[in-house]
């Protein structure tokens, strides 16, 4: 039988890595994780000529994309990036011009794409730095979610089982996916600053953090809370065991 007190506390536990595992999904699968905000008239219909030179031989041109995003409020996420497009495109400037919202997603050959220290010059040396954090970025919440997810069946398996043992590894699962859903954020912005380097944005033009990072961030200290949940009551369960054990062995 399970004291009121271990229970309530899976409970917690089991709420609070719902609720992250929804924050890290909707995260991965939005754009909104780094927003370029530009002047009016610098994305008005005079610049329709950039909308078309987003890849070279097939390519994708991380250049001309970044230039893209600086001119055309633009956002990034994990796996697409969106720019400010106007809606027609006219010779002459209109006064009052409409514009909508064109995404494009990144191909899973693109994510593994070498990064070069002077993007859109593959003839440069490789830099091996920002195509790690890269890869990291996209690689870590999936591995953060597939931890979880085996949680879950571990859960299950040990519900069916009637058996507390197993709350240990799910707590320790869930700090190895807090962990992960921490360090897909840190490479984000680590490889950003480094593009950002390479790609220098306008002075005109301000960078801010998405919704969509902070949700991220946000699934971090639920992960944690609820793994501190997990093996709290692990521990706790297994030393009450221990010394019913030896009280009636005594």
């Amino acid at each position: 039988m399970v004291d009121n007190r271990y229970a309530t506390a899976l409970v917690i536990g089991s709420v609070l890595s719902l609720l992250a595992a929804v924050y890290l999904s909707v995260a991965v699968g939005t754009h909104h994780w780094y927003q370029y905000t530009s002047p009016p008239g610098t994305h008005d219909g005079s610049n329709a000529s950039l909308l078309s030179d987003d890849s070279v031989d097939g390519e994708f041109n991380e250049k001309t994309s970044s230039e893209t995003l600086y001119r055309f409020n633009g956002t990034m996420g994990l796996w697409w990036w969106c720019k400010l497009v106007p809606s027609q495109s006219h010779w002459f400037k209109e006064p009052d011009p409409k514009f909508k919202r064109q995404c494009e997603r990144f191909t899973l050959p693109q994510q593994f794409l070498p990064k070069y220290k002077y993007p859109g010059n593959h003839n440069s040396e490789e830099d091996l730095l920002r195509t790690y954090l890269w890869r990291c970025q996209f690689l870590l919440p999936l591995v953060s979610l597939a931890l979880v997810f085996l949680s879950g069946l571990i859960g299950v398996c040990a519900c069916l089982c009637r058996s507390f043992t197993p709350t240990l590894a799910v707590g320790v699962l869930h700090l190895l996916a807090a962990l992960c859903s921490l360090g897909s954020v840190c490479c984000f912005l680590a490889g950003v600053d480094l593009l950002h380097q390479s790609v220098r944005p306008p002075d005109s033009v301000e960078l801010s953090l998405g919704w969509s990072l902070y949700l991220a961030l946000i699934s971090f200290p639920l992960q944690m809370m609820a793994s501190a949940l997990f093996i709290w009551a692990a521990r706790s369960h297994r030393k009450n065991y221990t010394r019913m054990v030896a009280y009636r062995v005594a």
